[in-house]
């Protein structure tokens, strides 16, 4: 069983208001990348990782973060104007012999090598994962005016994470037919439930933050220091 990676670090971060891209930025010595990528890498069964980074960012991920950390099954990728089209170049650029393709946002890095290897078994069985955790919080649907239109049973409501893991043909197909029809859509998931084919959860971790804002540093800082991540040390 071949089992690839795409780690989708192509974002600019403007919500983050930082002279660099997010993904760059450093959390207690290193990179936001380097804790993500550290904890793939040392997945045996993971054999090729593709790193997606925007075109302005190319070298300075060469240089900065798989040379400077000697990161061996790390191969960068150009990416597209929109997450989607990052992925897909990532999909592109994955050895035919890929079975699995488990993918990632590079501004998560406290996921767990043993989340991600859950994603990848349960994979191998459904061929579409997506790692979620139950919402906490009460949810509102608004509508014009602010006006609450109706309240979902909590029960029912997940948080999408990732990493989301796929039979690498269903995902390809599922990413080709949407930029035919010129869909885009906000995780991987949905390119596979608008094939009208099922897409199981399997329970992630709170902790399994994405870095988006200042204020997420300041929390991701904290994780580092309790020793939350699987990350070389």
């Amino acid at each position: 069983m071949h089992v690839s990676a795409i780690i989708a670090a192509g974002g600019r971060g403007k919500r983050m208001n930082a002279s660099i891209s997010k993904q760059f930025l450093i959390i207690k010595g290193h990179p936001i990348l380097y804790y993500t990528l550290s904890t793939f890498e040392i997945i045996d069964q993971i054999r090729e990782i593709i790193l997606v980074v925007g075109s302005a960012d190319l070298q300075y991920a060469r240089e900065e973060i798989v040379k400077r950390y000697r990161f061996k099954k790390v191969k960068i990728v150009e990416g597209g104007a929109e997450r989607q089209d990052s992925v897909y170049n990532g999909l592109r650029e994955l050895s035919p012999q890929t079975d699995i393709v488990v993918i990632h946002d590079g501004v998560r890095p406290f996921i767990t090598r043993s989340i991600i290897e859950k994603s990848i078994q349960a994979a191998r069985e459904y061929k579409a994962i997506g790692v979620a955790v139950p919402v906490k919080d009460t949810i509102k649907v608004v509508g014009k005016g602010n006006i609450i239109e109706n309240t979902p049973d909590r029960k029912t409501l997940w948080a999408m994470q990732t990493p989301q893991s796929f039979d690498y043909r269903l995902i390809l197909e599922a990413h080709e037919r949407a930029r035919r029809e010129g869909f885009y859509g906000t995780d991987d998931t949905v390119l596979v439930e608008r094939m009208g084919l099922p897409v199981r959860v399997i329970e992630g971790a709170y902790e399994n933050i994405k870095i988006t804002t200042p204020e997420d540093i300041v929390i991701a800082e904290t994780l580092v220091t309790l020793g939350y991540g699987d990350f070389r040390r």
